[in-house]
């Protein structure tokens, strides 16, 4: 019989060919012998060869036919999930990856329902801060919760919690999103510092437009939670 998973860990990964093998390894076996997991990879849409890279490790891959979103995927992968924890992961973590266990810790120990990674500082100039500052003062204003890292990515949280949400936001806005909907339910949301590392965007034009982006899907997050608040 089938081991019914404790957690879930899911990974949605647009073009990530170049780490996501190593992503989902650090996964596999940080998690041995510790939590009965299942291993989720939501491509959305690639056309490298993410999916082949995937399979020798991942339990389930869903692939959309085309390019959903961030928050497609994550709601793709809540879906077919079965644990009642679930761990939202970046593919291009790497062998970093391997810390995600700290996510959950707060869980098992009752003390939070949600928990938000805060990434170590960028080690090279990025943007100057707009997206990270809308993010953190529009959930400040709509719940009165203060967050350093209102964009994160990485997160555990109960399966009950996104039951009850319901929703999950477009997009970049995803994170802002649900950081919202939680707190003004009522669940426990903590930030623990875990070091991650990823990617990072730098100052050309390519990085430009993907903080545009960014900006566009937090501002409508905040704005659809704004007139149509979740209790």
């Amino acid at each position: 019989m089938k081991q019914i998973p404790e957690v879930s860990v899911i990974i949605p990964a647009w073009n990530e060919a170049a780490f996501i093998a190593g992503t989902l390894q650090a996964v596999r076996q940080a998690a041995a012998d510790k939590y009965a997991i299942e291993l989720i990879v939501v491509d959305d849409g690639s056309d490298d060869a993410t999916y082949a890279l995937a399979v020798p490790w991942a339990d389930s891959i869903v692939r959309h036919p085309v390019r959903r979103g961030k928050g497609a995927a994550m709601q793709t992968g809540k879906i077919v999930s079965q644990g009642q924890a679930l761990v939202f992961l970046d593919a291009d973590l790497g062998v970093t990856a391997q810390s995600f266990l700290s996510l959950l810790k707060p869980l098992d120990e009752g003390k939070a329902d949600m928990t938000v990674a805060r990434l170590p500082a960028a080690v090279r100039p990025g943007g100057f801060g707009l997206v990270k500052l809308l993010a953190g003062q529009g959930i400040i204003r709509l719940t009165g919760f203060r967050c350093a890292a209102p964009l994160s990515g990485q997160r555990a949280v109960r399966r009950e919690v996104l039951e009850r949400i319901g929703r999950i936001a477009d997009g970049f806005g995803v994170e802002v999103g649900l950081t919202i909907d939680a707190v003004k339910l009522g669940y426990r949301v903590q930030e623990v510092e875990v070091p991650f590392a990823h990617r990072e965007s730098g100052r050309d034009l390519q990085s430009w437009l993907h903080r545009f982006r960014q900006l566009c899907a937090v501002s409508a997050a905040l704005w659809r939670r704004w007139v149509r608040p979740i209790c």
